[in-house]
């Protein structure tokens, strides 16, 4: 059977160069960034070397890159090492779940935590960010890609609202990194979070950007690791292959390789729309990812439907890995105004570098029947057909 992978907001494969780049430091340059002799400076070499990678990627300095075990460790190291009871939080309400328990988790702790809706389209008024600041404002947190539909939110208009308050601004940039240009400049952020399994990294690696000056409390404490801003022996070869992803993302986007994604992206939505009805685009109108769509195929359980691709070879999602199997519809489907019923009937589709066109053909040709054999076992779609 032939097996289609088109759930890369959920994790990436390591591209073979990428995994060439860390091989060496499994085994013959395996010494520890921290020691002083000869295997220790080859490891801080490298881990250098990496550090200047990530940095171009989000056009930072070296020193203000911080490697972490991921988007949910960099979340929270941005959120809990700015915030101490009484201060006051902005963040929205279709944030990652790494910041929304954060916020929970501050709110529990005597902190007040605003959090701004968005509209149809999903994506966040910046005037309702300025609206909710406070005199206790201390840090804002909005994402820069939604991880379920790919809308991009405003974030250089939100860091210049956050400039003017003299607040800090933190931006989970996570299903950004590597898919669209990030300059931390122009954004006006203080901190950013990214993650290397969403750009073809090893899983348990990512970074945090922290704006020079940033005063950051650390989460862990130990050793003087990252200038003490994450104590622990650095994770030698997934930093390296971090920073060799982050290379190639930046060659990729500077050819304008997101182009390709967005025009396979755009195929598969127009196809689908045009051969199936009852179908309709989450997030359409806004700006979004090149490599994410999300869609409701009304009268189906998304999940079913998931189940039913998986069995003819194809993998797509229902949203966020980290909340499958929740009862609960998905809280950005909802956020942005979707019944319950269409939320639990949309499906992600999302793209790496490894796809090709094929990939998407293949797609394109099991969705109709599929959809219309789970439809046919629908009493609520066959009423709708009749009296139609």
């Amino acid at each position: 059977m032939r097996r289609v992978y088109l759930d890369n907001n959920a994790t990436t494969p390591v591209l073979p160069e990428v995994l060439e780049a860390m091989r060496p430091y499994f085994a013959e340059s395996f010494g520890n960034a921290s020691s002083i002799h000869h295997f220790g400076q080859q490891a801080r070499a490298a881990v250098e070397r990496a550090r200047q990678s990530v940095a171009e990627l989000v056009n930072a300095r070296p020193a203000e890159i911080v490697f972490t075990s991921g988007g949910t460790e960099g979340d929270n190291l941005a959120i809990f090492g700015m915030v101490h009871p009484g201060d006051h939080v902005i963040t929205s309400t279709i944030e990652h779940h790494a910041v929304l328990n954060s916020a929970k988790r501050l709110a529990e702790r005597g902190c007040d935590v605003t959090s701004v809706p968005v509209d149809a389209h999903g994506v966040v008024d910046p005037e309702d960010v300025r609206r909710a600041l406070r005199p206790t404002t201390r840090l804002i947190t909005i994402m820069m890609a939604n991880n379920e539909t790919g809308v991009l939110q405003p974030v250089e208009e939100i860091g210049r609202i956050a400039a003017e308050a003299d607040v800090y601004f933190h931006s989970d940039a996570v299903q950004a990194a590597g898919k669209v240009t990030i300059d931390v400049k122009k954004i006006g952020c203080d901190l950013l979070s990214i993650s290397g399994h969403k750009m073809h990294a090893p899983q348990g690696t990512g970074a945090l950007y922290v704006r020079r000056g940033t005063l950051l409390e650390p989460l862990f404490v130990g050793g003087s690791h990252e200038r003490s801003r994450r104590a622990g022996t650095e994770n030698l070869p997934g930093i390296v292959g971090l920073g060799k992803a982050a290379e190639i993302a930046r060659e990729s986007l500077a050819h304008g390789n997101d182009a390709r994604f967005a025009a396979l992206r755009d195929r598969l939505e127009a196809t689908i729309l045009g051969n199936i009805d009852a179908v309709g685009i989450n997030g359409a109108g806004a700006p979004r990812a090149p490599t994410t769509t999300n869609l409701h195929f009304d009268f189906i359980e998304g999940e079913a439907l998931v189940i039913a691709l998986d069995l003819k070879g194809l993998a797509v999602s229902t949203g966020a890995a980290c909340s499958s199997g929740a009862l609960e519809p998905s809280h950005v489907l909802t956020a942005m105004g979707l019944p319950q019923e269409r939320a639990r009937a949309s499906l992600r589709f999302s793209l790496g570098k490894q796809n090709t066109a094929d990939d998407v053909d293949y797609a394109l040709s099991i969705l109709p029947e599929t959809v219309a054999r789970l439809r046919e076992l629908s009493p609520v779609y066959q009423k709708n057909a009749v009296g139609s």
